[in-house]
């Protein structure tokens, strides 16, 4: 039976077919050749490039009208075999597939045409379909240019790492590089930013940043990192560059403008602010519209008593960049400075209301209001301040401390007395204050319409990753309503066709369609209501103009004053991307991701192209004509925006770095299955079908169309098949079958797999450990006698265990210890030069930030050099200061003390936020004991250790490395006093590792086992550290909420702690003490296999490994005669991969040179 329906829509597939776009093949062959390598390159936007940008356009269309046909047919037969009818046909459909690429083609085409929503909608789809994806370099590479554009920027590093890692000499690596740069830049990883960026400026081939730029970038580094006078000497070599745009000398100009305004190093005062003044006024010459550089002349001008001038610039920068916290701030400290309370609280309303965690503007506030005796104001105001964001003010937790007691002491009538200034509350809901939200609302407004090709570096310079703004406690706001959607993702797909076929619809259709645009117009006219109200709010006053008497105003402002925190980003430009380099405005660098009132997003990157508003909610046919008419040239229609729109919503946002970064996912995995709806689901509740199709036999045929799309030409750069060889054969026989293969074919070098996969850090393990698992006993054995400890149970125990501490060692073989004494060391050598590490005193098992705000994984440690003279002279001056507090503290002196004679840490009954600053400790680390001539007594003491530890054996893989690795198979010394730590690590290369201590003192020791380290990573790259290189101490309840055991014990004097291979641990001084520690490599296959796969994350992560593991392979081989069969296995296949690497390799450089010759040469170890 037949219905209405059916027959209603009988006809749609075939017109739908004839919709469908035809490719000539000429087109075809020059699709061909458009993907994401041509990203920078092919700019779309401009004239000459229109036709190119017609046929993408036409391409696009194509190709997803094909696969909306494909995907009628299939619901079509899918809902006859339910009947028993197209079976075969449904069969015939499904054996063949969809050729993913065409995914893939889409996803490159939206990717030059700046449609990044769509871009990575397709991306997705094609991730999902193709299993070995990543074998596509240039997908991987288009993947993270999307996720770079969305802020996502740890799944961009990981997109772009794979990309130099699968294909070092990929020929936009140096886009990648860049991008890298600038992420590291953000993270503040300053040396990986600079290595990204030398490298970018090494490359030679094409790049849409110019040399220029990135050399300003590098600056910008130097600058940064508080290396002022390299940074002024590069930035003055770069204005002596012809080449120079207006936009990047009017940055250059700025930034040794407030540099030299700022850092005292640079010159006498006098000599300084002259200079930053001429520097100043030349960057506003070449930019007038530059807000930063008005703002920073009005700082110069307010530090010379200038107060007239520096109100002119205040005022012109907020003209011209109106939303910026750090300007209205040092406005209120002049009205403050010129006794103007009433128009000083408005400006730091303003300030705080644009930025909730401006610490300066609310400990600004706060001194406001108390010198206008208003404390429970003041008070809000501090503790607002003491929740921002940068550094907080000396002394304000002791006042914050000083107003609650004097409030709690207060009569009650006290507090009744009359105000000078308005309360906190109501100042937050002044006209102006309203005002200056709205405005930054708009402001927000606009960043959404922007296209990707505008301002492309405006707010990359050096951004913070943070999280939403903190609302401040005291204060009351309501957050902005977000305009509702009504109609859902099937909708949209559903009017998206309607939309493409207007002209052959039925009433019924034509009826629907006119319903949908009703509710679309409610929408658009919620907002338009919505935008104004928010123009009809009251002006901000202008600042006064007229002279007053002054002060240098910064002596108000909190040493957030500085270059690294002063800017904060303009709301009204784009979010960091690197579509175009040709309008690079390094003006907004420094600034903050993140000031943006609570229920904005500072990332909204959707350019949603919607109907107008319209208070007529009624069509007509004619109408309704005009209103599908309205397309955009990259046929991106209304309702495919709006679909994006639900796509992308609070759930699978990929904006929302900070949470969606840490999925479970190891690889470079996003939420697939809403942005695979964008292209046609299959599993949709609401059909299409049953809108569009019937029961027609003779629409078979449309499915042709998709079919020839499919033989559009791809360019890949896959791997092909690797040799089929085996370790069974000869030297001789592997490189006779590398001379049978191709000689395009791209070798992997991988020692982990045959295909070049790249490496992921593991899934912990499965079934998670219940919650009385986690905290398991330390393996530890006492030894009685000598026998015991050269027995091989003893090695066996350790193997056995992810970490072992072997009590009574040193007494059963009377090791002198006093060797590795501080006396000792002194008399030997005191001029030694040792590393050390300056460090905040806290318990073991907390970790506050330096403000005692929060606790934290960054563990801050701050490096140094001097003497063992000098070190030991603070060791024994810390003990003796030690003893003369537990003196007095025994006479009743001191109710308490942070440390005691035995223990750094304080009771638990302390283990909470306490007020006051930290006190530091300095912790002597890597005391180099590798000199044999200067240490012989001390190393030849250790050779009375067991072999499986000593530092030199036959069978320690470290000993055949053939050269020193400083630290690993030499003895290094650490000399401590309580509090000292050793950050979260495993060792180089995942070897293990031997840890004596020496005393007098105890250490305490953490460890956790090496199949939980990719959760560790994933918790590192939540709280934005480096895993490898990175300082950091683990949150302990961080680690039980994610059913991670940790093992927790103290090692005591003569103690030999046994690290096993992979083990992550960190380590607090209990006391004072000395420990030696050194690396062995059981010739075992876990221990190769640990070291091979480090081996390969090193190099995923452009990191280098400071063990050569392909010299060590060769030289184990040659050495030893290796008895465990999986060791053999795995030795015999990387000598196999380093045979056909080596033969490759030789082979291209034979072609390239002519008179090309090997030599032998001595072994390279890299």
């Amino acid at each position: 039976m037949v219905t209405s329906e059916d027959t209603n829509t009988s006809n749609c597939l075939p017109q739908l077919a004839n919709s469908s776009p035809t490719l000539t093949p000429q087109e075809l062959t020059q699709l061909s050749d458009i993907d994401s390598r041509l990203f920078g390159i092919l700019r779309l936007e401009e004239p000459a490039n229109s036709k190119t940008k017609s046929l993408i356009t036409k391409a696009i269309k194509a190709l997803e009208v094909s696969l909306l046909k494909r995907h009628l047919l299939l619901e079509k037969y899918e809902k006859n075999a339910s009947e028993g009818t197209d079976e075969k046909a449904l069969n015939e459909l499904k054996s063949n597939p969809i050729d993913p690429r065409i995914y893939c083609k889409i996803g490159d085409f939206n990717l030059l045409l700046g449609n990044y929503t769509k871009a990575l909608s397709a991306f997705q789809r094609y991730f999902s379909l193709n299993e070995e994806h990543w074998k596509d370099v240039p997908f991987v590479f288009s993947l993270g240019l999307v996720y770079f554009h969305f802020n996502a920027y740890h799944w961009a590093i990981k997109a772009f790492r794979q990309v130099l890692y699968i294909e070092p000499s990929f020929p936009r690596a140096n886009e990648a590089h860049v991008r890298l740069a600038l992420i590291f830049k953000v993270l503040n990883d300053y040396n990986l930013s600079l290595k990204h960026f030398h490298l970018a400026l090494n490359d030679s081939n094409v790049c849409s940043v110019s040399k220029l730029e990135i050399q300003f970038h590098i600056a910008h580094l130097f600058e940064i990192q508080g290396k002022h006078k390299l940074a002024k000497e590069s930035y003055e070599s770069l204005l002596e560059e012809k080449d120079l745009t207006v936009q990047l000398r009017a940055d250059i100009y700025k930034h040794l403008g407030w540099m030299h305004h700022i850092v005292d190093s640079l010159g006498d005062k006098q000599r300084r602010q002259s200079y930053a003044l001429n520097c100043l006024k030349s960057s506003i010459e070449s930019d007038p519209n530059s807000g930063q550089s008005l703002y920073f002349l009005g700082r110069c001008y307010a530090s010379l008593a200038k107060v007239h001038d520096a109100f002119i610039s205040y005022r012109n920068s907020v003209d011209k960049a109106e939303a910026n916290a750090d300007t209205w701030c040092s406005i209120g400290v002049l009205y403050q400075q010129q006794n103007q309370p009433m128009d000083a609280l408005q400006a730091y309303i303003c300030s705080v209301q644009l930025d909730k965690s401006h610490c300066s503007a609310w400990t600004n506030l706060g001194i406001l209001y108390e010198n206008c005796n208003q404390p429970q104001d003041a008070l809000k105001c501090y503790l607002n301040a003491s929740r921002g964001k940068g550094t907080l003010i000396t002394g304000l937790s002791e006042r914050v401390k000083f107003l609650q007691t004097q409030l709690s002491n207060a009569p009650l009538n006290s507090t009744q007395s009359p105000k000078s200034l308005p309360c906190i509350e109501d100042a937050w809901n002044f006209p102006i204050s309203q005002e200056m939200a709205s405005r930054q609302n708009a402001f927000q407004r606009q960043n959404q319409g922007l296209t990707p090709t505008e301002d492309s570096f405006s707010n990359i310079k050096r951004q913070k990753l943070e999280g939403p703004s903190r609302m401040p406690v005291q204060v009351n706001t309501a957050p902005t309503p977000q305009s509702p959607l009504y109609l859902n993702q099937q909708h949209m797909q559903i009017m998206n066709y309607l939309q493409q076929n207007q002209a052959n619809l039925s009433p019924q259709q034509k009826s629907l369609l006119q319903q949908q645009c009703r509710l679309i117009s409610q929408q658009k006219q919620m907002s338009l209501l919505k935008q104004q109200s928010i123009q009809g709010q009251t002006p901000v006053p202008s600042a006064p103009t007229a002279p007053f008497p002054s002060t240098d105003p910064t002596n108000s402002l909190s040493s957030e004053d500085s270059m690294a925190v002063q800017f904060r980003p303009p709301l009204n430009q784009s979010i960091p991307h690197l579509q175009s380099a040709s309008k690079i405005t390094p003006q907004s660098v420094q600034q903050k991701i993140g000031s943006s009132t609570a229920g904005d997003d500072p990332n909204h990157v959707l350019n949603r192209t919607g109907v107008s508003g319209n208070s007529n909610v009624s069509f007509n046919d004619q109408e309704l004509q005009s209103l599908l008419s309205q397309r955009n040239a990259t046929t991106t229609s209304m309702t495919e925006d709006l679909i994006s729109q639900f796509s992308f919503g609070s759930d699978n946002n990929p904006t929302q770095t900070t949470q969606s970064t840490h999925s479970s996912h190891n690889n470079i995995t996003a939420n697939t299955s809403s942005a695979q709806n964008s292209y046609i689901s299959t599993n949709s509740d609401l059909s299409i079908a049953s809108f569009l199709c019937s029961d027609n036999s003779k629409l078979k045929s449309v499915d042709n169309s998709l079919t020839s799309l499919t033989s559009l030409p791809f360019s890949s750069t896959s791997s092909q098949n690797q040799p089929q060889l085996n370790i069974k054969m000869a030297a001789k026989e592997i490189i006779n079958g590398c001379k049978k293969l191709p000689k395009n074919v791209r070798i992997v070098s991988s020692l982990l797999s045959d295909d070049g996969r790249p490496p992921i850090p593991p899934d912990p393990p499965y079934p998670p450990l219940p919650n009385d698992k986690l905290h398991p006993a330390a393996p530890s054995v006492f030894l009685e006698n000598k026998k015991e400890a050269f027995s091989a149970q003893l090695h066996e125990f350790c193997l056995a265990h992810p970490i072992a501490v072997i009590r009574g060692l040193a007494s059963v073989l009377k090791l002198d210890l006093g060797l590795f004494s501080t006396k000792t060391l002194v008399e030997a050598n005191p001029e030694h030069l040792i590393e050390v590490r300056t460090q905040l005193l806290q318990p073991s098992d907390e970790n506050w930030d330096p403000e005692r705000r929060q606790m934290v994984w960054r563990c801050e440690s701050h490096r140094s050099h001097t003497t063992i003279a000098r070190y030991a002279h603070y060791q024994a001056s810390s003990f003796q200061d030690s003893l003369r507090e537990e003196q007095e503290k025994t006479l009743g002196l001191f109710r308490d003390s942070d440390t005691d004679s035995n223990s750094s840490a304080p009771s638990k009954g302390k283990k909470s936020k306490r007020n006051g600053a930290f006190k530091t400790v300095k912790f002597g680390t890597n005391v180099d004991l590798s000199d044999e001539k200067k240490w012989k007594t001390q190393l030849q003491e250790l050779m009375k250790l067991p072999s499986f530890a000593r530092v030199v054996s036959a069978g320690n893989m470290l000993s055949h490395v053939g050269h020193v690795i400083l630290g690993m198979n030499t003895v290094q010394l650490y000399m401590k006093v309580p509090g000292c730590r050793t950050p979260g690590h495993q060792e180089n290369n995942n070897f293990c590792s031997v840890n004596i201590n020496i005393g007098p003192g105890d250490c305490e020791w953490f460890g956790v086992p090496d199949e939980y380290w990719g959760v560790i990573q994933r918790m590192c790259e939540k709280n934005n550290l480096n895993y490898l290189h990175g300082s950091w101490w683990p949150i302990l309840e961080d680690l039980f909420a994610d059913n991670i055991p940790v093992y927790r014990f103290l090692q005591r004097p003569g103690d030999l702690v046994w690290v096993n291979a992979g083990t992550v641990h960190w380590v607090q001084a209990v006391g004072w003490c000395n420990n030696i520690a050194w690396n062995v490599g059981p010739l075992t296959a876990k221990q190769y296999i640990l070291a091979v796969e480090r081996y390969e994350w090193n190099k995923l992560e452009n990191f280098k490994s400071i063990v050569p593991l392909k010299h060590l392979t060769w030289n184990l081989a040659r050495n030893i005669k290796v008895s465990e069969d999986e060791l053999f296995q795995k030795i015999s296949s990387a000598l196999e991969g380093f045979v056909i690497l080596e033969e490759y390799t030789l082979d291209e450089l034979t072609e390239v040179y002519d008179n090309f010759t090997l030599h032998a040469v001595s072994p390279t170890y890299t």
